[in-house]
């Protein structure tokens, strides 16, 4: 390419042609031709005149410069002219596109598409031979090297995964290449010990790195550390830029949505940096994820689980004792206070222990029947929370006087101590703030907490790590021990106000709160999970979206409980027996740096300034300067105002919008008229003219239906009744309607339209609005009147109507909804469905981008590439197929449902 500064040209030969400019004066002059003198006498008897219309002898000196403008402008644009273009070397031979394929390239993959696409077209026009592999997917056989055509064909199937490439797999699958060929690696930025590969590589030709520098950010799992969630947030490089995080989770109604949010500033240099999320166990219960704002990678993502949810706690009567005034049952407080986060069990202990809760707590009890005490131990050895609380059974017994009891984390004194009371020596007393190393370190102690009698424990040399609260004196007030995997806690008072006023206060269900944080392990155990099977509910993508697995594959749980993420385990929600497990595509010791090159690596960054092809404006100010010179010709000719006559009078018979308007409404009221919503996006509303083009093209080739042209339709002033069906592609930045439009929304939907919504993004909106346009959806659909929703069933009319369906693909093949049927619809003996006649929906929503599966051009051909070979042909047949169906069901009703009487009228005819 032939450069001047930061202006290149394609074609620069075709500069050649500007040498004729100068040429080009001598032509002009002789247009128009010079006057000839010949003498005549006659001409004397107009000497004196003067003469109104003048015309020059020569083009003047102004038009001819606009003139030699717009033919220079002409032989610009047919250059090629390129604002700064890229430098591309030219190569020779096989050439080698490597593409990381990470989840830490998914926020840029358009671009890093671009790039290859327009490798792959320059290497075509230099007759090369190209492969192109993802290191996150690599061919078993190795790469294939075939032509331009053929890989433009391939890289439309390459996709990012959730996980980071394999170094063992990708160093050997490197080793195993043999012959000749230039390598062009677009890295993704992280620094991982398969870099080194990059040596072998140049064995076998040139290499090329192509890399952004800009950070890449992840996030650590989600943690509980003394009350509140703890978050690592995790960067490549360096940057002065803060970042936001953002807690998502569902609200009361199910929807999920952004619950809280906090910014974060790295310290100075550091790639890690902590951050604390201190929720409402009501909040916290409802999350679902932790996100980077701004960052749609899974690395950027925190999947939670039921680590963060509410746990099971068995509450064990302690007998009679129990039978006596509300007020006085211990139970009632602990009732009170773990109520709202927690959900209770009261069973006898027998009962609590093979029914595995979280946590057990006992209120006042003494002594247990040997076999419930084996039990309970080894229930806490296995990892279980036992609780107990002090009374006056508990200070009357000998348990844990002579040798610390198995249940009981420390040994007591004989009787109690009551320091309050009428034959006491001194006051109630208050508590000591809670020490570092306490869970519950930073509760605020109310001044009215007060201790009047309790349990007091015996002095041993292990007392004094196992106290987490004591007196203002330094009695030990609640002691903890490990025992096991779990652990025991007493408190050495009563849990109702009989021997302090701690149960009475907003303290109470805070320390019990801190408790319940440490129960269940978030990591899990290889050996808790040995022999289990575990289904992926949500699959974790590349972008950081949640989707819903629509087939079942079991995963064995000694590889689920490893959490190493990769093609034999996806990240995302897995579901056991009685889990749900989180699988984060970053590891908790997982760290990310920059990628480190080896010295002397060929690194190619992205421009500063983008490369811009000028073609069009060069072509277009030609065109401007012609139209001036057809201008001033005119005015110099005297014409002017004649061309200004019919250029008005043209523009007056131009038929007025509303007329047109109107014109639009008569063919739609007249013959079948498919409609898109108007989205404000050109080519979106191009592809959905496109798609119900070929929709009705099919219709008019199949069916009786003869449709016209389809329209597309500005809800705000365009009338809806005479449309029955809408295609309404979503699109995150389209406006929301107005009130009138949404009530003229709400009356077609009443009076017989239907709309399909096509959020085009896979399905993945259905489940947890986890894209833009599932966003935009919901906003939008929250205006209208629909009624309630289900996926569609397997006897639903859409599956019959017109063909026997059992999908409804797009480009994408995805679960749709519609209006949920009839609960008290009956299946009729002996047909194969329900009678669900008068039941057609208002109202089909998907993402599987109908309109490019059915978009096609005048001549009947596909636009938009759906799958790959014969089954993306199969897939675009049935995406046809399930169009008609939704016309037909449109257009006739439910009237296939008719036949479940086809038995009443056989028998009405006596058949």
């Amino acid at each position: 390419m032939f450069q001047i500064g930061p202006l290149g040209f394609a074609q620069p030969w075709l500069l050649l042609a500007a040498i004729a400019l100068p040429l080009l004066i001598i032509l002009l002059r002789a247009i128009p031709p010079a006057p000839i003198r010949r003498r005549f006498p006659g001409v004397a008897l107009l000497l004196g005149l003067n003469d109104d219309s003048v015309q020059t002898d020569r083009t003047p000196w102004w038009l001819l410069l606009l003139r030699m403008m717009a033919l220079a402008a002409i032989i610009v644009g047919f250059a090629g002219p390129v604002l700064n273009p890229e430098n591309r070397e030219q190569g020779s031979g096989p050439l080698l596109i490597l593409t990381d394929g990470s989840w830490a390239e998914a926020n840029d993959w358009t671009a890093r598409m671009s790039r290859i696409e327009a490798l792959v077209a320059n290497a075509g026009r230099q007759g090369r031979t190209i492969a192109v592999a993802s290191l996150t997917d690599l061919p078993a056989d190795g790469p294939v090297f075939q032509s331009a055509e053929a890989a433009e064909r391939m890289i439309g199937a390459i996709r990012p995964n959730a996980w980071l490439p394999d170094d063992t797999e990708v160093t050997e699958w490197v080793a195993a290449l043999d012959s000749d060929f230039d390598t062009y690696w677009l890295s993704d930025g992280l620094g991982r010990p398969s870099r080194s590969v990059i040596a072998d590589l140049d064995d076998h030709g040139a290499v090329t790195v192509f890399e952004r520098l800009r950070p890449v950010y992840g996030l650590h799992p989600a943690r509980f550390d003394d009350g509140a969630i703890r978050l690592d947030v995790l960067r490549s490089l360096p940057t002065e830029d803060p970042v936001t995080i953002a807690a998502i989770g569902r609200d009361p109604a199910g929807v999920e949505r952004e619950l809280s949010r906090q910014p974060l500033t790295f310290p100075e240099g550091a790639l890690t940096a902590r951050l604390t999320f201190e929720l409402p166990p009501e909040i916290r219960n409802r999350l679902t994820r932790f996100e980077i704002v701004g960052q749609p990678t899974a690395g950027a993502v925190s999947l939670t689980d039921d680590s963060l949810k509410r746990r099971e706690i068995a509450l064990i009567p302690a007998g009679a004792s129990q039978e006596g005034l509300q007020l006085l049952s211990p139970l009632h407080y602990l009732r009170e206070a773990l109520a709202p986060n927690a959900e209770l069990i009261e069973v006898p202990l027998a009962d609590a222990i093979p029914a595995n809760p979280d946590i057990i707590i006992l209120t006042d009890t003494a002594a247990l029947p040997q076999q419930e005490a084996e039990a309970l131990s080894a229930w806490v050895d296995d990892g279980g929370m036992l609780v107990r609380f002090a009374g006056p059974r508990l200070a009357s017994s000998d348990i844990s006087r002579t040798g610390e009891d198995d249940l009981l984390p420390v040994r007591l004194r004989t009787g109690g101590r009551t320091v309050g009371g009428t034959m006491s020596w001194g006051e109630p007393k208050a508590l000591a703030p809670f020490k570092d190393g306490s869970p519950f370190v930073g509760l605020q102690i109310p001044g009215d907490v007060t201790v009047s009698t309790q349990v007091v424990a015996q002095p041993d040399p292990t007392l004094a790590d196992r106290v987490i609260a004591e007196l203002a004196d330094g009695t030990p007030l609640v002691t903890r021990k490990e025992s096991g995997a779990g652990q025991i806690v007493l408190f050495h008072v009563t849990a109702n106000a009989e021997w302090s006023t701690l149960p009475l206060s907003g303290l109470f269900p805070a320390m019990l709160e801190r408790l319940a944080i440490a129960v269940r392990p978030a990591a899990p155990d290889a050996a808790e999970f040995e022999g289990t099977i575990w289904s992926l509910d949500q699959r974790l993508l590349a972008d950081g979206c949640l989707a819903r697995e629509d087939e079942t594959v079991a995963y064995e749980g000694e590889i689920v409980a490893t959490g190493k993420v990769g093609p034999d385990l996806p990240p995302g929600l897995y579901r056991g027996q009685d889990r749900l497990l989180a699988v984060n595509t970053i590891t908790a010791d997982q760290r990310l740096t920059a990628a480190n090159w080896p010295a002397g690596t060929d690194i190619e960054r992205p421009q500063a300034a983008e490369e811009r092809d000028l073609s069009a404006w060069f072509l277009v100010s030609a065109l401007v300067l012609l139209t001036l010179d057809v201008i001033g010709t005119l005015g110099l000719t005297g014409r002017l105002r004649h061309a200004a006559t019919v250029l008005i009078a043209l523009l007056i018979l131009q038929p007025h919008p509303s007329q047109a308007q109107d014109d639009d409404l008569i063919r739609a009221a007249s013959e079948v008229v498919l409609a898109h919503v108007l989205t404000g996006d050109d080519g979106l509303d191009e592809m959905a003219h496109q798609g119900l083009y070929g929709l009705s093209d099919m219709l008019f080739r199949r069916t009786s239906v003869e449709p016209g042209r389809p329209m597309g339709v500005d809800l705000e002033t365009d009338e809806l009744s005479v449309f029955p069906l809408l295609y309404w592609p979503v699109n995150a930045d389209q406006p929301l309607p107005s009130a009138e439009a949404y009530a003229k929304l709400n009356r077609y939907l009443a009076t017989g339209g239907m709309i399909l919504f096509d959020t085009r993004d896979a399905d993945r909106a259905t489940y947890g609005n986890t894209t833009a346009e599932g966003r935009k959806l919901q906003t939008i659909a929250a205006g209208l009147d629909i009624p309630p929703l289900e996926p569609v069933p397997a006897d639903h009319i859409l599956t019959r109507t017109f063909y026997l369906l059992q999908d409804f693909p797009g480009r994408y093949n995805g679960q749709i909804w519609a209006e949920a049927s009839d609960p008290a619809a009956q299946q009729i003996e002996g047909m194969p469905f329900r009678n669900l006649n008068d039941g057609v929906t208002p109202v089909v929503i998907g993402g599987n981008d109908w309109a490019a599966a059915w978009a096609a051009n005048d001549y009947g051909q596909p636009i938009y590439p759906v799958g790959r070979g014969s089954a993306g042909q199969q897939q675009r047949e049935i995406s046809y197929r399930f169009g008609i169906n939704l016309v037909m069901n449109v257009l006739t009703g439910n009237y296939k449902s008719d036949q479940v009487h086809v038995p009443d009228l056989l028998d009405r005819l006596g058949q």
